[in-house]
C-alpha cells in the first residue's frame, strides 16, 4: 500500500489547502512521466512555441538574455516601439540582456516596461521605490540602470502600484496600434501562478471566457504555496518578510502577448527542487484556469527550463 499525500490527505491538516480545481492524481501522474516527455508536444500548444532545456543555470541566463535582447533589436531595426510584461524572477538573464544591448550598442528609446507585479499591502500600497525588497528597485538594479546611456526611457518604466497598473492595459494598448509587439517574460510558481495570478482565481469567475479578460488585480490574495515559494527564494527562509497580497497583472493582458519568453531556473542545491511539478503541469496539463500557466504554451514563445526539472522526478533523502 502506497504511503504518500494521496493516501493520507484525507482528514489531514492539508485538507483544503490546494486549490479546489486541482485534480492531485492528474498531476501526479504528469510528474511520473520519463524525463525525456518533457518534450513531447500536445494538441494545444501553439504551432510557434517551444520549451528549450538547458544543461545549467548559466545556460539558461544567458539564453533567456539574448532571447529578450534579441527582442529589443529587432524592434529597433524595424523603428517599431516594444512594450515588455517583466517578471521579477527568474533575474539572471538581465545581466545578459545587459551585455548582449551593450556589445550590439542598442538603444532602447523605444522600450516600454511594465512590471508585471509588486508587493502590497490590504489597500494596494507598495513598498517605496528603493526599499531592498521592492521589485522596483530589483528591477533598476538590474536591468535599468547597468544599461547606462541606452537605458530605457524613466516615463516608459511601468511599476505595479495601486495608481499606475489600472492605467497598463490603456498603455499597452495605445503602443499596439502604434505597431508595437506585447512581450510577457514570466517564470512559473509554485502554485503555477504567472505573475500573482493565483489559481485560486478561478473560483471567482463563470467561464474561462470572463476569466482570460481580467487584466489586472490590486491587493491580491495569495496562495500559502506561493508565499513559501517565496521566503525560500527571496527572503532566506524568512517567512515573516512575505506579504501575503500583491499588485498583479491578469490573463486579459498577458495572455495577449504577441511573443513570451518563458523561464523555469527553480532546482536548488543538492538535488533539491521546487520547480519540477510546476514545469510538468505548465507543459503538458491541458489548459484551465486552475492552472494558470497551463495557457502558456498557448501562445507563441520559448520557455526555458533547467533539464534537471524533468526529473526523473523521484524521492531521495539529501
Amino acid at each position: 500500500m502506497a504511503i504518500n499525500l494521496l493516501s493520507t490527505i484525507k482528514g489531514s491538516l492539508l485538507e483544503g489547502f490546494f486549490p479546489a480545481g486541482w485534480d492531485l492524481e492528474a498531476l501526479d501522474k504528469l510528474c511520473a512521466r520519463p524525463p525525456e516527455a518533457i518534450l513531447q508536444r500536445e494538441a494545444w500548444w501553439n504551432k510557434r512555441f517551444a520549451p528549450v532545456p538547458c544543461n545549467t543555470l548559466e545556460d539558461f541566463d544567458t539564453m533567456m538574455g539574448h532571447e529578450i535582447a534579441l527582442e529589443i533589436a529587432n524592434a529597433r531595426k524595424a523603428r517599431k516601439p516594444i512594450a515588455f510584461i517583466l517578471p521579477v524572477g527568474p533575474m539572471g538573464m538581465y545581466r545578459w540582456a545587459v551585455y548582449f544591448l551593450k556589445e550590439w550598442g542598442v538603444d532602447c528609446k523605444h522600450v516600454h516596461g511594465f512590471n508585471m507585479d509588486e508587493w502590497s499591502d490590504a489597500k494596494g500600497n507598495t513598498l517605496p521605490a528603493r526599499d531592498p525588497g521592492a521589485f522596483q528597485n530589483a528591477m533598476e538594479q538590474a536591468l535599468y540602470a547597468p544599461l547606462g546611456k541606452l537605458t530605457v526611457p524613466k516615463a516608459q518604466r511601468h511599476f505595479a502600484t495601486k495608481r499606475d497598473l489600472p492605467r497598463y492595459p490603456a498603455q499597452i494598448a495605445a503602443l499596439r496600434k502604434k505597431g508595437a509587439r506585447l512581450v510577457t517574460v514570466f517564470g512559473i510558481g509554485r502554485a503555477c501562478h504567472i505573475a500573482f495570478w493565483e489559481p485560486h482565481f478561478a473560483a471567482e469567475y463563470k467561464s474561462v471566457k470572463e476569466w482570460k479578460a481580467a487584466e489586472y488585480r490590486v491587493a491580491a490574495q495569495l496562495c500559502p504555496m506561493t508565499i513559501e515559494q517565496n521566503a525560500i527564494t527571496s527572503f532566506k527562509s524568512r517567512t515573516t518578510l512575505v506579504s501575503t497580497r500583491a499588485n498583479t497583472v491578469g490573463p486579459g493582458l498577458f495572455l495577449k502577448s504577441d511573443r513570451i519568453i518563458g523561464g523555469a531556473d527553480g532546482a536548488l542545491d543538492r538535488g533539491m527542487m521546487w520547480q519540477g511539478m510546476s514545469l510538468w503541469a505548465t507543459l503538458h496539463h491541458a489548459p484551465t484556469p486552475w492552472i494558470p500557466s497551463t495557457f502558456m504554451p498557448t501562445l507563441a514563445g520559448r520557455l526555458f527550463f533547467l533539464k534537471e526539472l524533468a526529473g526523473p522526478l523521484e524521492p531521495e533523502c539529501n
